[in-house]
C-alpha cells in the first residue's frame, strides 16, 4: 500500500478507534509484528505486538486513558505526527492528566511500524 496521506490518517483514526474502544486485537492489527511502542505510563519502549497488548493490559488495570486525535500533519514519506487530546483518569475516574500531545508515527508496508510521543512545535505546524 502506498504511503498516501489519506491512507495513512485513516489507518491511524481506526487505531485510536480501537484503542479507545479497548479492541486490543483490532489495533494490533494495524500494527508490524516488531512494531516499536513507547511505555509513555512507565518510561521505555515496547518491541512486537505480544509486548504491546501486555503493556496495554497493564496499563488499563491500573488507568483510564482517552486518546482523540485532534490534527494529523504528514512529516515525512511514511511519518504521520499527530496532535492529541489524552485524559487519563484513575479507575475512579478522577481526572489524573489532560493535555494535548504528540505522537509520532513510522508507517511501513500500510501498518503502523513505530510511534514516539514528542512534544508539539509552540508555533504550530504547517501541513
Amino acid at each position: 500500500m502506498p504511503n498516501q496521506p489519506a491512507l495513512l490518517i485513516e489507518l491511524l483514526r481506526a487505531a485510536y478507534a480501537a484503542f479507545n474502544a479497548r479492541d486490543i486485537d483490532a489495533a494490533l492489527a494495524l500494527m508490524t509484528p516488531d512494531v516499536a511502542w513507547p511505555k509513555a505510563f512507565k518510561g521505555g519502549f515496547v518491541r512486537g505486538t505480544e509486548e504491546v497488548r501486555a503493556y496495554w493490559t497493564e496499563q488499563w488495570s491500573e488507568i483510564n486513558p482517552h486518546v482523540e486525535p485532534i490534527a494529523f500533519y504528514t512529516e515525512s514519506a511514511g511519518q504521520v505526527l499527530v496532535e492529541v487530546h489524552q485524559v487519563v483518569r484513575d479507575l475512579a475516574g478522577a481526572v489524573l492528566a489532560d493535555e494535548h500531545v504528540g505522537h509520532r508515527f513510522t508507517i511501513e508496508h500500510g501498518l503502523i511500524q513505530a510511534m514516539e510521543v514528542c512534544p508539539l512545535p509552540s508555533s504550530g505546524l504547517s501541513a
